[in-house]
This record gives structure tokens, C-alpha cells and sequence, in this order.
């Protein structure tokens, strides 16, 4: 795999002539579409196919895979064209084995809302261990609020990943509420009921395990907390399912604040199966512009994680979004806009702006006018990407997920394709 920074007059067959690669092959892996203008700086990966097979009359992807040792979803992974023409043709090409070895096998996971794109699913599941469906909530009953699911499970099973229900304490509002957690908390009957309501869901319907995402938990509850983990930890268990619960980014155990400070690490982490490092938004809607996962602070999450949560139970959180700003920023009053990464790009394509990366917050930015208005977009690329797996790696962490997969982000899928095997339990 190789990183191509787009100069001045490049076009993607010309790129492709360079490498000794096709054009489609370029297109589908950065998420473009043809004809496709690139944009100064714009950050290209560059796979290269180390073993091709040209596709006979009577071949399956079953029996291909077979004949070269690998699976079925390891050639969708390496051919992602297969997921929207599954059917085989005589004569189409497909990539067995990339250049370079594979350095490790991965957990992925990545949430995804119900609604979300069928083709932008599609393009993610066979990368994922793990499909965290968000999410289901409860009521002063203890009754869960109904999540339209059905396809989803069905889909992630259909490509070897564990679906896993995400449980919040998020009003109709769309926040996090303290003292819906309170009472949860707190109530042990109605803790047990709204648990009861939880594996019954989780039989009924497939679910691999339960994802607790508590956020703004008020710091007298901390134990309150961790007895909650503990005690669906042990009905999960005894039922074969697992617990993972989502951390808030935490650099040092008494770190001040609502967000962090009933988030006790060490703790969670022995009662959890995994942990999901949430590990962006330091760069945010109403916040002034800067990277969303800048490296340094990424690094300052994890270093704390590891030394106090076994790293084989660690996944770090990757944000699959970026920000538009209005310049100038006002605190109080500017609002960033969310967008998707692929999405950046067309923005910069449009209004003429070269890309710029900082080399320090690892990230992609750039600045243009807009009706007389200064703009300014931080984003992810392939680039930031690889630098923060090269994080995962560094500190033996389990592997990572993906807040959230809503957005396609062909670069990132077409990363792990080379760099990874992707651990599937189904």
C-alpha cells in the first residue's frame, strides 16, 4: 500500500499509468467518481495486487477462495466492487493477495444508526467484527424503546459480523440524560427489569452482546455505575454474550468533569469484555476549529488506557466524519457543520482549495470562500488513518471502531484490506 499526494495537473489515469494499476482501481478505493477532478494535496491510496485470478466459467467466490486458501469475505474485502455486482463474469479480474504481509489480526467494530444508507453498509460489513446498532433506550416502565433492527442483523450476519445492541441514556431530545442514568443506577428492581427487557431483545432477535454507552453519568454515581456493569456483566455471561462499554477520553485517573468523572478505567475495564476508547471531538460543533482526532491527544487517551485496561480488551475510537467552520469563529455562537470525509473532498474540488496536512495533529485541512464567507474543514484521510493504526499497533491494542459508519469512507476500509485480517466470529 502506498500514499500518492495529488500535484498540480495529475489526473487519475496518469497516476494509474505511474503505479501500474487501473483506473478503476484507484476510484474505488478513494471513493471517487468518474470523471473525477482531484485536488492539490488530496491524499490517494495506492493498492497494489500481488496475486490476480481472471475469473473462469463455473467459478465461485467460494471456490476461488478454496483454491487459493483464503475466504469468501477476504476477496469481497480486496474486490469491493463485488458488494454492489456480486455476480461473477467470465473474464472480470479479481485481487487475491496484496504486496506486502499482513501485520496482525484485528477486532473492527463501527456504529451504525437504522437508517442508515444500504450501499454505505454494505461497503463497511465485511470489514467488521462487530455491528453496534444504535440505539436502544428505555422507559420509566422499564420497558425498552423499539429499535427498527431486523435488516441489520440479518445483513451483519450475512457478512460474518457480530451484531451488539448499544444501550444510551438518550432522551427523545437527543441528549444524554444524568438522570435517566440516576435511576437505572440506583433502582436495583427496576435495573433488573429493564435488564430483563434487554437479554430478552438480545435472544429474540440474534444479538452477539450489549454495548453500554453512559455518558454525563453524575460522579456520586461512579460505583453505582460500576455495580451496574458488573451485574449485567454477570447475566451477559451466564447467557454467552458479551459486554463492551464506551469510554470517555480519559488522560489520567481524577481527570475533572461530568463526561469523565464516573468513567472509572481500571475498574471497567476488569469488569468488561472490551472497552471502546471514545477518542475524538476535540474538535467539535460548537467548538473552534481544529482536528477532530488530533494524534498527540489520541496518544495521551491511550498511553493512560493501557496502563491501567489489558490492551487485548482496548479498541480506539476513529471518527468517520470532519467539520465545515465560518471564520471568523465566536465562541457561544458559531456552529461547525458535520460532514463525511469523502465529502471534504468534493467541498475542496468545488471552491478550487488545495489540501494541507498538519504533520503535528496528523490530520487534513483547508481553508476557502463561500459567498464572501472564509471557511476552514478539518477532516480524516488515508493519512490520518494510518497513523492512528499505527497507534493500535505501537501499543497492542485490540484494534478499533468507527464513530460512526453512516458516511462511506472507501480509503479506510481500502487500508485494512491491506494491512489487516479482520477477526470474524461468526
Amino acid at each position: 500500500m502506498l500514499i500518492h499526494i495529488v500535484r498540480p495537473g495529475e489526473t487519475v489515469y496518469g497516476i494509474a499509468r505511474q503505479y501500474g494499476i487501473s483506473a478503476s482501481r484507484i476510484l474505488i478505493d478513494n471513493g471517487l467518481s468518474a470523471p473525477s477532478r482531484l485536488v492539490v494535496g488530496q491524499a490517494l491510496i495506492i493498492t497494489l495486487p500481488k496475486i490476480v485470478y481472471i475469473v473462469r466459467r463455473g467459478d465461485t467466490l467460494d471456490s476461488i477462495a478454496a483454491a487459493y486458501g483464503t475466504t469468501a469475505i477476504v476477496l469481497i474485502q480486496n474486490n469491493p466492487e463485488l458488494v454492489e455486482n456480486p455476480i461473477l463474469r467470465v473474464g472480470q479480474e479479481l485481487t487475491i493477495r496484496f504486496r506486502g504481509e499482513k501485520t496482525r489480526t484485528i477486532r473492527i467494530s463501527g456504529y451504525a444508526y437504522p437508517y442508515i444508507n444500504r450501499d454505505t453498509l454494505l461497503r463497511a460489513l465485511p470489514f467488521l467484527t462487530y455491528l453496534s446498532i444504535f440505539s436502544y433506550g428505555f422507559r420509566e416502565n422499564g420497558d425498552l424503546i423499539p429499535v427498527d433492527d431486523s435488516e441489520l442483523i440479518r445483513l451483519a450476519y450475512q457478512y460474518q459480523a457480530e451484531p451488539i445492541m448499544v444501550l444510551t441514556t438518550i432522551t427523545e431530545g437527543g441528549s444524554f440524560s444524568t438522570e435517566k442514568a440516576k435511576r437505572l443506577l440506583n433502582d436495583k428492581d427496576y435495573q433488573n427489569r429493564v435488564l430483563d427487557h434487554i437479554l430478552a431483545v438480545m435472544k429474540e432477535k440474534g444479538y452477539a452482546g450489549l454495548d453500554v454507552d453512559f455518558e454525563f453519568i453524575a460522579p456520586e454515581d461512579a460505583q453505582a455505575y460500576l455495580n451496574f456493569l458488573s451485574n449485567a456483566k454477570a447475566r451477559l455471561s451466564a447467557a454467552g454474550l458479551l459486554l463492551s462499554v464506551a469510554l470517555a477520553p480519559k488522560t489520567f485517573a481524577n481527570q475533572p468533569g461530568l463526561l469523565y468523572e464516573a468513567h472509572n478505567y481500571p475498574a471497567t475495564g476488569g469488569i468488561a469484555d472490551m472497552v471502546f476508547l471514545m477518542t475524538y471531538e476535540w474538535g467539535y460543533t460548537y467548538g473552534p476549529p481544529m482536528a477532530v482526532a488530533p494524534l498527540p491527544q489520541v496518544k495521551a487517551v491511550t498511553r493512560y488506557a493501557v496502563s491501567v485496561i489489558p490492551p487485548e480488551k482496548i479498541l480506539l475510537g476513529i471518527p468517520n466524519y470532519g467539520y465545515n467552520w465560518r471564520l471568523p469563529f465566536e465562541q457561544g455562537i458559531s456552529q461547525a457543520m458535520s460532514i463525511g470525509n469523502e465529502q471534504a473532498i468534493r467541498i475542496a474540488s468545488r471552491n478550487n482549495a488545495g489540501i494541507e496536512y498538519d504533520e503535528t495533529v496528523q490530520s487534513p485541512f483547508f481553508r476557502y470562500m463561500s459567498e464572501g464567507t472564509e471557511h476552514v474543514v478539518w477532516f480524516e484521510d488515508v493519512r490520518s488513518i494510518e497513523a492512528k493504526f499505527d497507534l493500535v499497533d505501537e501499543t497492542g491494542l485490540s484494534g478499533a471502531g468507527y464513530w460512526n459508519i453512516m458516511r462511506p469512507f472507501s480509503q479506510n476500509w481500502a487500508l485494512i484490506s491491506t494491512r489487516y485480517n479482520v477477526q470474524k466470529n461468526v
